[in-house]
């Protein structure tokens, strides 16, 4: 009933000051009822004002400057997609399309074996008819049709084998009795390996059956856990598809939930003015055969309001559990002791208190849960970004090595180049010397003549002095190279 500040600052900006002669046009009769009381402008709701509306939808691009034609499709386009998801739910966990699915393939399967094993047990019946005695089950039929083949080969040794399959020995030994006083016809090995073939297919689609209701279980036990732990993942799982969704389930009253899947009966008995049904898909419940038969309608009343509760609180809660479906399905069973032997059962409200106590334990461990798992994934992704960030260090650095590398190997050969230059220089050096030393001075004394070893020691100290001077250039040069690097 609060009108929108954002609603309320544009039409007291926008409307003049005189509220009672303007007349508004609004699609809602509860936003005009709000404006009305809220600023005092008089809305006028009805057929007129949702034609015009849809003109203004329909020429919004003629009406608004730099808005297209095309432009205008495509917001319609999104605003059409972003309405479909949100009409389906985000968690992709708790999709109830992939129940409906499962469960409908899980009864198209039912009678497929069932029409297969039927094709398998006259065609193999006609070399083998007293197996069909022995063994009732399809599935075993069928394994045993592979397993024994042509009857007259079946001899002590393959016992074993039966035993098994069949899971008894008396079984096992009453096939190979029956398999030596057959009234069969004799097959060909043609025909056997066609027999043998179709039975696999038969085997393989029974046993696809079985991982399918794991499936299905699992799937159960994620979307609606409280309405499995009530009636059963196979029962609950026929209501959700029925009735289209868990939401459109959750919607449902309880006698509506009653009377599921017996819609035919229903209208008939309102046609013809006899008896309504009692029960539709919840007599597969285990409740209904258990009760008596005068407690069967007061059984199922009971059982589809409870359906009703668990569907809600699956539907609704933001972490689902188990918890109050286990307290539902006991209140079941005391309503059923009830009805037999009259013991007094709890009411509601304890039974509820001591759900929400237990759910609110169960969901605070399951968020804890969540938290750490989080927290791991926090940590794994900051591992993996210092091993990267390492990895892109380690990766520069052999890059820039590398260049050293090259610009070190450019570098030496020029530097070899002037080593030599400068050893010439000094030899050239060192040679004038002694010819000085040798020759006679300008003002024609001659100088003492030094002897040899003197020499040798003179141009030793000269030699020794400039490869100190070169040295200290070296760690210059390579002092400036560092702090260039």
């Amino acid at each position: 009933g609060i009108l929108h500040e954002d609603l309320r600052l544009l039409l007291e900006t926008s409307m003049p000051a005189k509220k009672k002669k303007v007349l508004l046009g609004v699609a809602d009769a509860k936003i005009g009822a709000a404006i009305l009381e809220e600023l005092g402008y008089q809305c006028q709701t009805g057929g007129v004002v949702a034609e015009i509306l849809r003109g203004i939808r329909l020429h919004f691009h003629a009406l608004v400057k730099g808005l297209t034609a095309q432009s205008a499709s495509k917001a319609q386009l999104g605003l059409g997609h972003s309405y479909s998801r949100a009409k389906v739910k985000f968690n992709v966990n708790r999709v109830d399309n992939m129940i409906i699915q499962s469960i409908s393939l899980l009864d198209q399967l039912d009678k497929d074996i069932n029409t297969f094993s039927m094709r398998v047990r006259e065609w193999y019946g006609y070399h083998f008819p007293e197996l069909i005695k022995i063994v009732s089950e399809n599935y075993t039929y069928c394994r045993l049709a592979k397993f024994i083949g042509n009857r007259k080969e079946l001899s002590e040794e393959s016992l074993e084998g039966l035993e098994e399959i069949v899971m008894d020995s008396a079984k096992a030994q009453a096939i190979l009795e029956a398999s030596r006083s057959s009234m069969g016809m004799d097959i060909s090995p043609l025909d056997l390996i066609n027999i043998e073939s179709f039975s696999s297919r038969v085997i393989s689609l029974s046993e696809y059956r079985k991982g399918l209701q794991e499936y299905l279980r699992s799937k159960m036990s994620q979307v609606a856990p409280s309405l499995s732990a009530l009636i059963g993942e196979v029962v609950g799982a026929r209501l959700i598809s029925h009735a289209g969704s868990l939401t459109n389930l959750a919607k449902y009253p309880a006698s509506t939930v009653q009377i599921l899947g017996a819609e035919k009966a229903l209208f008939r008995a309102l046609k013809t003015r006899g008896n309504t049904p009692k029960y539709g898909l919840i007599f597969h419940s285990t409740f209904i055969g258990r009760a008596a038969a005068k407690n069967k309608g007061r059984i199922s009343r009971y059982l589809a309001n409870k359906c009703t509760i668990a569907s809600r609180i699956d539907c609704f809660s933001e972490v689902p559990t188990s918890v109050f479906g286990d307290k539902l399905r006991e209140q079941v069973e005391e309503r059923l002791a009830f009805y037999e032997t009259g013991e007094p059962p709890r009411k509601n409200l304890e039974v509820m208190k001591e759900a929400v106590v237990e759910a609110s334990e169960v969901v605070a461990e399951v968020k804890r849960k969540q938290e750490k798992k989080e927290k791991k994934k926090k940590k794994r992704e900051k591992e993996k970004k210092r091993e990267k960030q390492r990895m892109e260090a380690l990766a520069a650095a052999a890059e820039e090595n590398s260049m050293l590398e090259t610009e070190e190997n450019n570098i030496e050969p020029k530097k070899k180049k002037k080593k030599k230059q400068q050893q010439q220089e000094l030899e050239a050096e060192s040679e004038q010397e002694v010819e000085a030393a040798s020759e006679p001075e300008e003002n024609g004394l001659e100088e003492e003549v030094l002897p040899k070893k003197k020499r040798k020691l003179m141009v030793e100290a000269d030699q020794e002095e400039e490869e100190k001077k070169k040295k200290k250039k070296k760690k210059k040069e390579k002092a400036k190279d560092s702090e260039e690097d």
